[in-house]
């Protein structure tokens, strides 16, 4: 039976960039509908005050600092412990930053000044999750959400997995405070519910909801002011895997 497993990172508090207001709470809430809705086994929360992991020789903090994320992906996935008909995805509500032509990452404690040194590379991440062995590696990235004068988006270097972005370079991913949510992850949360002939169901379907409903949903709140347009990059080009199969599905058991 194929495995399911996902990584949820969500960071409300930063050390050193503006705090964001809702990230922690999109991260718990596709943790829990991964579990109860999209049918995967484990998911890997990483928040400001998630529990640990338990593991052998020591557990694994949970707290998204630039160390304890760089080691858990080191730790859990720089082997082949998947397969080809394995799923393993990886969702990211945060700050971003484009650097020196290449994305990252900020965590908690990551310095924006010393970018390169203290924010972990989109790069790093794939190649981990990769030597997983899964075959199917699904990246959905809430970012940037910063609300200071930096609103770059990050770009598209990574191949070979299917990357979602929450918004293109130079444009800001929002949080809106009547739905407590960011724009992009409650529109993902929206589309992965969806049931029957017009759910989405593949990486086509998924996208034109995201750009259809991101917009349309910072358009209903007055603070939201700029442009957010999602997309996804698929590498290879093909329709993503359900949990359950390698065929044309995306999301919940059908």
């Amino acid at each position: 039976m194929a495995k399911n497993w996902a990584i949820a990172v969500g960071i409300n508090h930063y050390s050193s960039l503006t705090p964001l207001n809702y990230a922690q709470r999109d991260a718990e809430r596709i943790k829990q509908l991964l579990l109860s809705e999209v049918g995967f086994d484990q998911v890997f929360l990483f928040t400001n005050d998630s529990p640990e992991i338990p593991a052998k020789p020591t557990p694994i903090c949970t707290q998204p600092t630039f160390g304890h994320l760089r080691q858990f992906l080191r730790r859990q996935f720089n082997r082949k412990i998947l397969s080809e008909g394995d799923n393993l995805w990886f969702f990211f509500a945060g700050h971003g930053r484009r650097e020196a032509n290449r994305d990252y990452l900020m965590l908690c404690d990551s310095d924006p000044g010393d970018v390169c040194s203290t924010a972990i590379p989109v790069h790093y991440i794939t190649e981990q999750l990769r030597s997983s062995g899964a075959g199917n590696v699904v990246l959905l990235l809430d970012a940037c959400r910063n609300q200071g004068a930096r609103g770059e988006g990050i770009g598209e270097e990574h191949r070979g997995v299917v990357t979602f972005y929450s918004c293109a370079p130079n444009q800001k991913a929002y949080e809106i405070e009547a739905l407590q949510q960011g724009a992009f992850t409650y529109a993902l949360i929206e589309a992965l519910k969806i049931q029957g002939a017009g759910n989405c169901a593949t990486v086509e379907r998924l996208e034109q909801y995201l750009q259809r409903r991101v917009p349309e949903l910072n358009r209903q709140y007055p603070q939201n002011q700029g442009r957010q347009t999602p997309y996804a990059i698929p590498e290879p080009t093909i329709d993503t895997p359900s949990p359950e199969t390698r065929d044309s599905s995306f999301n919940q058991r059908t």
